[in-house]
């Protein structure tokens, strides 16, 4: 009774080690993939990846921004914009609380940001979408958003960046969503019969609707590595033709290796690639 009496006066004591060792919240991150427990600071001074296994953690549209461009060059437009309820759409909860929700938690108006900006001294035309905001889905403010940034490049003449982070068409807009699949596609197709340039990165993930529009339709497509890359899931999939799918099925790896992905390069050499690509295009 004496010692563990003791016991418990030592712990209680300011000095103790019991006491020291207490540490804030949010300074240490877990890995997704190989469980390294991981100082925060030194892995977004890292641009957000594993020192250890190289993993690519996802990273909201403001990060992706800062990661990317020239310091203080992103110049920002259609920022007000924000989806409407035409359908008047309720689940679980109806649609416009959910999109208020979404917004008071990310502090942006919707899955994506758009604006000029320099990349290595030159000036392109950025949509960089936002997985964090109701899983990066594609509404039709992101549709429209994306449309009037590639109709201010062909304007413009500057080349388009657009980074794609998606779950897919947004569930709650319905046939709304869908259709900026073609909107989105129109315009690229102009872009392209004016001698433009775009160039497509895809992050993990990009699925659904979106990789079956504007994603996949760059003139050079880059990746990320390991970035989940599909329309269905592979669960879907397997289910769907009874057979196991191959290794690594749906990452950029695979895609590449079957001619859908030009490139896989890693997030520190991303500012590098898209650079020398604008220099090559003539742009």
């Amino acid at each position: 009774m004496v010692q563990k009496d003791t016991q418990q006066k030592w712990a209680d004591e300011a000095s103790s080690p019991a006491k020291k060792v207490s540490i804030p919240d949010g300074l240490w991150i877990r890995c997704d993939v190989c469980g390294t427990i991981l100082f925060k600071r030194s892995v977004e001074n890292n641009l957000w990846v594993c020192p250890d296994c190289q993993h690519h953690f996802r990273v909201d549209a403001r990060t992706r921004i800062d990661q990317l461009v020239d310091p203080g060059t992103f110049e920002a437009f259609d920022v007000e914009m924000e989806s409407k309820d035409p359908l008047e759409f309720v689940d679980l909860k109806a649609y416009p609380d959910r999109i208020a929700a979404a917004q008071k938690k990310t502090q942006v108006k919707d899955a994506i940001q758009t604006g000029f900006a320099f990349i290595k001294g030159r000036k392109v035309v950025l949509a960089i979408m936002d997985f964090t905001f109701l899983g990066g889905s594609m509404g039709s403010v992101v549709g429209e958003k994306i449309t009037r940034a590639i109709e201010r490049a062909t304007e413009q003449d500057l080349p388009l960046i657009i980074a794609s982070a998606s779950g897919g068409a947004r569930m709650m807009e319905s046939g709304y969503s869908l259709m900026q699949m073609a909107k989105t596609s129109a315009a690229l197709a102009r872009f392209d019969d004016m001698g433009g340039l775009y160039i497509s990165l895809l992050t993990d993930p990009t699925t659904g609707g979106v990789t079956a529009s504007f994603a996949m339709l760059g003139d050079v497509i880059l990746a990320e590595p390991k970035a989940l890359i599909g329309f269905a899931g592979p669960r879907v999939i397997k289910q769907t033709i009874k057979q196991d799918l191959p290794e690594g099925f749906q990452r950029a790896e695979f895609l590449q290796e079957s001619g859908f992905v030009d490139c896989v390069v890693p997030r520190n050499e991303l500012r590098s690639e898209i650079s020398s690509l604008i220099d090559y295009a003539g742009k």
